[in-house]
């Protein structure tokens, strides 16, 4: 598995923050402060009811600590691992008030992200047998894009480009609107930095002539059926990077990688996965002097 680099708190806090902020409402947790005394504590375990692959464990789990820093955490498991059904994912142990209270927050954003890296891993595994590489799109939900793409990684993905300002991609609409593709080439090349990548979109071979005529680093093309395609790599011939994308799925993305694309771009990453169902289950009972952690393996060995 490639190394998954964590995102960074400065990004992650805001988001849940704001997530909890949505669930807490305008004076909390009525249910659980109704029902619950105020010292009462529990060790509870997050489960995994489904197979598949995890994402976003550690920023989910800070929905806890933002909640209560007093509760403690023990994680299981990474993300990227492979899950199957049963499994622990981690422990937490704190004030049930408080672990109640952030529950939600943590296994929506922990089901979201384990789905997208689920869904990214069943796809890479259906192209292992090439060199090709599966990719993003910018077809995220707002505001989620930072750890939407983090799932990605965790499933055996890569990033296509973050933003609009990462690299120029030129459409059809901005070579219908420059004139052409060698106008429109030229005039990004003219205007950005030498280490900014040129990536232009081309849905036809005689497009595809035209490109190679240019000095763009890539190619994508668009909506091309696989025997298209593989016209179209060996005429690029490792000139330019090959992007391939359109109704790229479960059954298609074997065809289209082994036409010898380069790379893979698939909105569905992201735009349309189903969750993973994680649950938080109920294991012991106990108070604030229990909970060693010799109790808590003994509970943990019978999950």
């Amino acid at each position: 598995m490639k190394h998954i680099t964590p995102l960074a708190y400065t990004i992650t806090d805001p988001l849940i923050r704001a997530a909890l902020a949505e669930d807490i409402g305008r004076i909390g947790d009525i249910t659980s402060a109704a029902t619950i005394p105020d010292d009462k504590m529990n060790t509870l375990v997050i489960k995994t009811r489904q197979d598949g692959c995890l994402a976003g464990l550690d920023m989910a789990l800070r929905a806890f600590t933002i909640i209560d820093p007093e509760i403690t955490i023990t994680t299981h498991k990474n993300d990227g691992d492979r899950i199957k059904a049963g499994d622990v994912l981690a422990t937490v142990t704190g004030r049930s008030r408080a672990l109640l209270t952030a529950e939600r927050t943590c296994l929506n954003l922990l089901g979201h992200l384990s789905g997208i890296a689920t869904q990214t891993q069943n796809m890479v595994d259906l192209i292992a047998h090439t060199d090709a590489r599966l990719v993003d799109t910018r077809k995220t939900l707002p505001g989620l894009r930072a750890v939407q793409k983090y799932a990605v990684r965790c499933g055996g993905g890569y990033n296509h480009r973050f933003a609009l300002d990462d690299a120029v991609m030129i459409k059809d609409n901005h070579i219908a609107v420059c004139g052409s593709i060698t106008q429109a080439v030229a005039a990004a090349r003219e205007s950005v930095g030498h280490t900014t990548k040129i990536e232009i979109e081309v849905d036809t071979l005689d497009q595809l002539r035209e490109v190679l005529t240019t000095d763009a680093d890539i190619v994508l093309l668009d909506n091309m059926p696989p025997a298209l395609l593989k016209q179209a790599v060996k005429m690029v011939n490792g000139k330019m990077v090959t992007e391939a994308s359109g109704n790229i799925n479960a059954k298609t993305i074997a065809s289209v990688a082994e036409t010898g694309v380069d790379y893979i771009s698939a909105g569905c990453l992201t735009h349309s996965v189903m969750n993973v169902d994680i649950g938080l289950d109920y294991i012991a009972q106990n108070t604030q002097k229990e909970g060693t952690n010799d109790q808590l393996q003994k509970r943990l060995s019978a999950v």
